[in-house]
C-alpha cells in the first residue's frame, strides 16, 4: 500500500463534498501528498488548497480549513495543521505507523509491487548496439538504466519485454564481413599487410577468422564474391552477437527478445515486413510521392532534388518528412524504424520505451511522430537518452587500455570494479545528467561509496540475525514467531523514523515507475541505508536502543521485525537495480 497515494484519495474525496466549481474539480491531477521536506511538519504534506483556491474564486487557507476538518476524522490521523498561504501537514499517530509495519513484514517481498499497472504490456528496448564489435563503456549507462527501468516496470505491474534491436542490414555489416576477410586471410598466413582503413581493427575478429580457416580451409579464396560475403556477414554477426551477450551477461543483463533488422526486409510471399507497413501507411495517407526541400544552411552533397517517396511526418508533430526510399531502390533505416515500430504495435504492446544514446537526441521527434502515425493513439512512446560517462581514478581522468581497437570496453570496466559497483552507480546521477565514473570511489568501503554504504545496510541486518541465534538460542526468531511480535513495543522515535521511511518505497516505486526514473530507486536506498546506520550508531551510544536484549525477548523479536523489513525492502529494490544483496561483507 502507498500511503501517500491513499492520501492523495481521501484528499480527492473531501473535496468531492466541498462546493467547488468544475474548474477547480478538473485540476484534482495536480494534488499530491508527500513526505515533507522538514520531517518537524509532520508526516504528509499536500498543496491541495494551494491547487484549488485561484479556479475555485477562493481563499486558499479557507479551502485548507475544510480539508483540515475532513482529514482529522481518517483513523490514524492525530493531527492536522495549516502552514503559510494554504499547505496542509497531516501527523500521523505511531499505532498507524505500527500497523503500518505489520503490513510491510507480511507483505514480504510483494510489498510496493503491483500497484500502478495491472498488466499493460510494453516494451523497453535498449542497448541495440551495432554487432560491430565487444560492447564498450560507452553503451554501459543505458543497458543498465534500460535494465533496471524494464525490472522496475515489472515490479510496479506491467507486462515487460526486454529488445534488443540487432541492426544487422546496414552497410557497417558489409565493413565487417570485409574486416573479418582480412583477418581469415592473416590466419591462413597471407601477407595482407595492416587492416585497410575504414574496416575495423579489433583484435575480436581473430578467433572467428581462425574458426573460419578450420572449417573452410581456404576455400573462401576462390567462392564467388556474393556468396562469401553472405558467410562472412552471416560468421561476423553471430560471433559478434554471442560476444555482446556474454559482455551484457557479466552485468547480469539478458534480453528476452533478439529482433533482427534484417528480418524487416526478407520477403515472404512476395513481401516483406517493410512492404506491408508502407502499403498500411498509404491508406493511412501518410506516405505520399514529392520532394524534399533542401535542408537550411550548406547543402550536404549526398542531398538529391528528386521525386522520393516520403513520409508525412510534419503531419504528426516531426520537423521535417521523412524519405522512406533510396534512389537505388532500397529502403531508408527510416522506413526500417517505421516498420519496427508497427511491428512492435501488431504484437499488443501498448507502451514503447527507446533507451538511446545522448548522440540519438534528434530521434525523438520523429520517433513519436511514428508512433502517431502507427498507433493514431492507441499507445505511449518514451524515449529516454542517457548521457556520456566520464571514467576516473581518485578524481582525474583515467584510460584504461584499449584491447578491442580504439575504445574502452564494457567487459574491462566489469572485471575491475564488479558489476554491483557498475549498475548501481550508472543509476546513481539522473540518465540525462552526465556522469563522472571513480574507480577508486566505486571500491572504496565508505559512506562515500553508496554501493558499498546500502549493501552494508543488508549485511548488517544479517549480522543481527546470526548474533541472536548465537546470544539468545532459545528465542524463536522464525518468520511465524515473528509475525506474533508485540510491534507496539517500539516507541523509539529512531525506529518509527525508519518504519516512516520504509513506507515510502511504494511511492518511489509508483513514481520512478510513471516518470522512467529508475534512479529514483537508488536515492532512496542509500537514504534507507543512511537513516539504519544512524540508529545503529546511536545503539553504541546507547544500549537500550540495541536491535537485541537479551533480557528482553518480547522487545527483541520486536525489533527484529523491523530489521527484517527494512533488509526486505533494500533487497527488493537492489534486486531492480540488479544490484546482489549480501549476507555478509568483508
Amino acid at each position: 500500500m502507498n500511503i501517500f497515494s491513499k492520501f492523495e484519495d481521501y484528499i480527492k474525496e473531501i473535496l468531492q463534498n466541498i462546493d467547488l466549481n468544475d474548474d477547480a474539480l478538473k485540476l484534482m491531477g495536480r494534488i499530491s501528498a508527500e513526505p515533507p521536506r522538514d520531517a518537524t511538519h509532520g508526516d504528509i504534506s499536500t498543496n491541495a488548497a494551494m491547487v484549488m483556491a485561484k479556479p475555485a474564486r477562493k481563499n486558499p487557507r479557507e479551502i485548507a480549513q475544510l480539508i483540515a476538518d475532513g482529514l482529522e476524522k481518517i483513523e490514524g490521523v492525530s493531527e492536522v495543521s495549516i502552514a503559510g498561504p494554504g499547505f496542509i501537514n497531516i501527523t500521523l499517530s505511531d499505532a498507524f505507523w505500527i500497523d503500518h509495519l505489520s503490513t510491510v513484514y507480511k507483505s514480504g517481498s510483494q510489498y510496493g509491487s503491483g500497484l500502478v499497472s495491472d498488466g499493460m504490456k510494453v516494451n523497453v528496448e535498449y542497448v541495440s548496439a551495432n554487432p560491430t564489435g565487444p560492447m564498450h563503456v560507452g553503451h554501459c549507462r543505458g543497458a543498465v538504466v534500460g535494465d533496471a527501468l524494464a525490472n522496475l516496470l515489472s515490479f510496479a505491474g506491467f507486462d515487460v519485454i526486454k529488445e534488443y534491436y540487432v541492426n544487422d542490414a546496414g552497410g557497417q555489416i558489409d565493413v565487417l564481413g570485409k574486416s573479418l576477410y582480412h583477418r581469415y586471410l592473416e590466419a591462413l598466413g597471407d601477407n595482407v599487410g595492416k587492416m585497410p582503413e575504414g574496416l575495423y581493427p579489433g583484435e575480436y575478429l581473430i578467433e572467428p577468422a581462425k574458426t573460419l580457416v578450420k572449417e573452410q580451409g581456404d576455400a573462401l579464396k576462390s567462392m564467388d564474391e556474393d556468396k562469401r560475403m553472405v558467410l562472412l556477414k552471416e560468421t561476423s554477426i553471430t560471433s559478434m552477437m554471442a560476444m555482446i551477450k556474454e559482455d551484457l551477461a557479466a552485468l547480469n543483463i539478458h534480453h528476452d527478445v533478439f529482433f533482427s533488422e534484417r528480418d524487416l526486409h526478407a520477403k515472404k510471399d512476395g513481401k516483406s515486413t517493410i512492404d506491408t507497413m508502407l502499403q498500411k501507411m498509404r491508406d493511412k495517407g501518410h506516405v505520399y510521392e514529392g520532394k524534399l526541400p533542401p535542408p537550411k544552411g550548406e547543402t550536404p552533397e549526398d542531398w538529391e532534388d528528386r521525386e522520393q517517396t516520403l513520409f508525412r511526418s510534419t503531419a504528426v508533430g516531426d520537423d521535417a518528412d521523412r524519405a522512406l526510399v533510396k534512389s537505388d531502390g532500397s529502403y531508408t533505416y527510416f522506413a526500417a524504424d517505421v516498420a519496427y515500430f508497427q511491428d512492435k504495435y501488431d504484437r499488443g504492446f501498448k507502451r514503447m520505451i527507446y533507451v538511446l544514446g545522448a548522440d540519438h537526441s534528434g530521434y525523438a521527434k520523429r520517433l513519436k511522430a511514428v508512433c502517431k502515425a502507427v498507433a493514431g493513439g492507441e499507445a505511449e512512446l518514451d524515449v529516454l537518452f542517457c548521457q556520456l560517462v566520464k571514467l576516473m581514478r581518485d578524481g582525474e581522468p583515467f584510460k584504461m587500455s584499449k584491447r578491442a581497437g580504439d575504445f574502452i570496453t564494457l567487459r574491462e570496466v566489469v572485471d575491475e570494479v564488479g558489476r554491483d559497483a557498475v549498475r548501481f552507480m550508472m543509476l546513481y546521477r539522473k540518465a540525462e545528467a552526465p556522469l563522472d565514473f571513480d574507480f577508486a570511489k566505486v571500491t572504496e568501503q565508505s559512506k562515500d561509496n553508496p554501493v558499498f554504504y546500502v549493501q552494508y545496510a543488508h549485511a548488517r541486518v544479517a549480522s543481527v540475525f546470526r548474533q541472536v541465534v548465537r546470544d539468545m538460542p532459545e528465542l524463536d526468531v522464525s518468520q511465524d514467531a515473528l509475525a506474533t511480535a508485540d510491534l507496539s513495543l517500539l516507541s523509539d522515535a529512531g525506529e518509527v523514523g525508519l518504519i516512516k521511511k520504509t513506507a515510502e518505497f511504494p511511492r518511489i516505486i509508483e513514481q520512478a515507475a510513471r516518470a522512467d526514473e529508475p534512479h529514483r530507486l537508488a536515492f532512496y536506498l542509500y537514504e534507507l541505508a543512511s537513516e539504519l546506520h544512524s540508529h545503529w550508531s546511536r545503539g553504541k551510544e546507547s544500549p537500550e536502543l540495541r536491535f537485541i536484549n537479551p533480557k528482553n525477548a518480547q522487545l527483541t523479536l520486536s525489533r527484529l521485525v523491523l530489521l527484517r523489513s527494512i533488509a526486505t525492502v533494500i533487497a527488493s529494490g537492489l534486486a531492480i537495480i540488479g544490484v546482489s544483496a549480501p549476507e555478509e561483507m568483508r
